[in-house]
This record gives structure tokens, sequence and C-alpha cells, in this order.
């Protein structure tokens, strides 16, 4: 979904975009963070215009970590549009980015 969400938002509606990715480490999957927000960054970060938005993806049924709804809360707190997406929202995604 997130490829997806990437894709209409770059290519068709005009939104830079920017998500971490994990890395491959000898002890596992570690995404490369380094600060209190790190932890519980949302995956993807996206701007246009004077808009910026913040949204978790998550599976239908996929649980927020208490660390990812303390990031959320500073970023509300801050003035940021913030989402917990799932593949149910898709349409309420979609009129969000246009």
């Amino acid at each position: 979904m997130q490829d997806q969400i990437i894709e209409l938002a770059e290519q068709w509606l005009g939104w830079q975009t920017m998500h971490i990715r994990p890395a491959r480490t000898k002890h596992g999957w570690k995404t490369p963070v380094q600060g209190a927000l790190g932890k519980g960054w949302p995956d993807l970060v996206m701007l246009r215009g004077g808009r910026i938005i913040a949204a978790e993806m998550k599976t239908d049924k996929g649980k927020v970590t208490p660390e990812q709804a303390d990031v959320i809360g500073l970023l509300q707190a801050a003035g940021v549009e913030t989402y917990i997406w799932r593949p149910k929202y898709w349409d309420d995604i979609v009129e969000v980015l246009r």
C-alpha cells in the first residue's frame, strides 16, 4: 500500500515524499535513526505547497505502538496533519492527497 501511495502522491498529485527504509544488519532488520523520535517516527512524510502530512501505515488490524502514538501526538501539537492509514481507507487517502 505504501508504494501505491508514494506513486499516487509523487507521480500524479505533485507531493514530495520521504520514507526511511530499514536495513538488514547482522542483528536483523534495523532502521538507522537517532534520537528520541526515531522509534515512533511515521512511515511516510509528504510535503506539497504549505502542507505537511505524516502517515503511519498499518494493516487493517495492525496496532499503533505507544511510541508511534506519542510521536503522532507531538506532530499534531506542532500543526502537522497526521494519519493512520490502512488499506480499507484507500478512498479517504486519495481524497486527503488531492
